[in-house]
């Protein structure tokens, strides 16, 4: 093991630096190329190994350049993925692709158990031991994302590279469905062979993957099927040799843009008194940037010690926000995300909505009470929308009969699921769903009351307080337009009964 693999291990945004080709930072600030491996500091290595990095970051070719990371110390963490496995919600695998040793789709049936003992589909163990390899999966749009590794890696290595390939078919595709990877098959294979190559990370990059190979259009999809031609670029990037290898060169816009976008998913359980038992917020700061040169930008918060947990993007100066809390950057051309955070402390969480409720059940009755009410609560006079609430009632329920304020409902009488779209609430006539529940004849009274999860959305706002002081350009004589938004949504979002 390495010198830093187990802080690495520990740490998010050492992992998120180190899977996207960039600059490798010395602990004397000067600056090596190396474009088509990782960005992380190398502060964590020491003595021959930090001897044998500084002699093969001159790069020369992918191979020769890897094989000689492989006989440093970082072997460990360089060998990745040996096959990847894409499973559906039903439970089909439509795709795989293997980089090292064809492994037989059969390993895939520990992961099968695993879906089949979890509760719901988000609740699959992310790493699964077998006796000859570890299975780390992501579920992303209804798809799991399957990685065979033959031997031990850090996990969250993999699953931020997971990320990374789903990130990557959604800005190709517009989507990431069974139905959008089947239909661009081809390029789906030319991604997943230049991201990873031989196993081991490559380009991850947005702007250096669309130069190699161009995103599928209508137009080029009838050329290629003529011609036989193929989306693969002729040239190598035009990043990949520059010390910013995030951004192409040549960049030139009529309109030059920067917009930002600050967006906070809400974790909560909250216990049917209405007292908060555990919340926390993920947010992340997405970037759609359209700038004519090379502009370097600075970024300052309001409050910047709010933000906990930081993972950024390879662009970002990491010693001055460690020295300032000023994220200063050079950034890529297009969509990417400059940073994602995590808020923990509990008395920094407001929680936006509350419920009321009143779900009864009575020994040997063969009917129930539903009684749901929500209500804004801490939105600082900002509208709460896109609310839908859904509860897992007990099997018992036969039916329902409801009667609601605003919206629809419905209740699937085979899963036993009731979804009620509620739509945007009103502070001064609060939505309210009231009415009967049929239950078996003879049948027990239930164990536990059901629970009820709640989706929904907050424009102009970020729940944490975080807001952005200002975006200043240098390097650049024009003047841009420049936005920020906010918004905050619902993740998993539980209130017990």
């Amino acid at each position: 093991m390495y010198s830093g693999q187990a802080e690495f291990a520990r740490n998010r945004t050492v992992t998120s630096r180190f899977l996207t080709g960039g600059t490798w930072l010395t602990q004397s600030d000067k600056k090596y190329t190396a474009p088509h491996i990782w960005n992380m500091e190398l502060k964590h290595f020491t003595g021959p190994q930090y001897k044998t990095l500084i002699q093969t970051i001159r790069l020369r070719s992918r191979r020769p350049f890897l094989k000689e990371i492989e006989k440093s110390g970082l072997a460990a963490c360089a060998r990745m993925i040996h096959s990847l496995f894409l499973v559906n919600s039903s439970g089909d695998i439509f795709l795989e692709k293997h980089w090292k040793s064809v492994v037989s789709r059969s390993v895939c049936d520990y992961f099968f158990e695993a879906q089949e003992r979890a509760s719901e589909p988000e609740n699959v163990p992310p790493v699964i031991p077998t006796p000859h390899h570890y299975l780390i999966s992501v579920l992303r749009h209804r798809i799991y994302f399957v990685a065979v590794i033959q031997s031990e890696v850090p996990p969250l290595f993999v699953i931020e590279f997971l990320h990374r390939v789903v990130d990557t078919f959604q800005d190709y595709f517009g989507v990431c469905t069974e139905a959008a990877i089947k239909d661009n098959v081809v390029v789906v294979y030319e991604l997943l062979e230049e991201m990873l190559d031989n196993g081991f990370p490559l380009a991850t990059e947005s702007n250096i993957l669309k130069e190699l190979i161009k995103p599928p259009t209508i137009l080029r999809t009838v050329v290629n099927t003529i011609t036989g031609s193929t989306n693969v670029g002729e040239q190598l990037p035009t990043g990949q040799l520059s010390v910013v290898p995030w951004r192409r060169t040549g960049v030139k816009y009529t309109n030059n843009e920067a917009y930002f976008d600050v967006v906070e998913e809400i974790d909560a359980i909250i216990d049917k008194s209405g007292s908060t038992i555990t919340a926390e917020i993920q947010g992340v700061i997405d970037a759609c940037v359209k700038l004519t040169g090379m502009p370097d930008l600075t970024l300052s918060f309001m409050n910047p010690r709010l933000l906990d947990d930081v993972s950024f993007h390879p662009c970002v100066r990491f010693k001055r926000w460690e020295a300032e809390r000023i994220l200063s950057f050079i950034p890529p051309d297009g969509n990417f995300r400059l940073l994602s955070y995590h808020v923990s402390s509990q008395n920094l969480v407001a929680i936006p909505v509350y419920v009321k409720h009143n779900i009864t059940f009575r020994e040997g009755s063969s009917q129930g009470r539903f009684e749901l009410t929500l209500g804004p609560k801490q939105t600082m006079g900002k509208a709460v929308e896109s609310v839908l609430v859904s509860s897992q009632l007990p099997r018992g329920v036969l039916n329902v009969n409801l009667n609601p304020s605003q919206g629809t409902y419905t209740f699937d009488p085979v899963t036993k699921l009731l979804s009620w779209d509620v739509g945007k609430i009103n502070p001064q006539k609060l939505p309210s769903l009231k009415g009967s529940m049929s239950l078996q004849a003879g049948a027990s009274k239930p164990d536990e009351n059901p629970t009820i999860n709640i989706q929904f959305k907050i424009q102009q706002m970020a729940i944490s307080g975080l807001k952005v002081n200002r975006l200043d350009m240098y390097g650049e004589k024009y003047k841009p337009f420049k936005g920020i938004k906010y918004m905050t949504k619902a993740g998993k979002f539980q209130v017990r009964t």
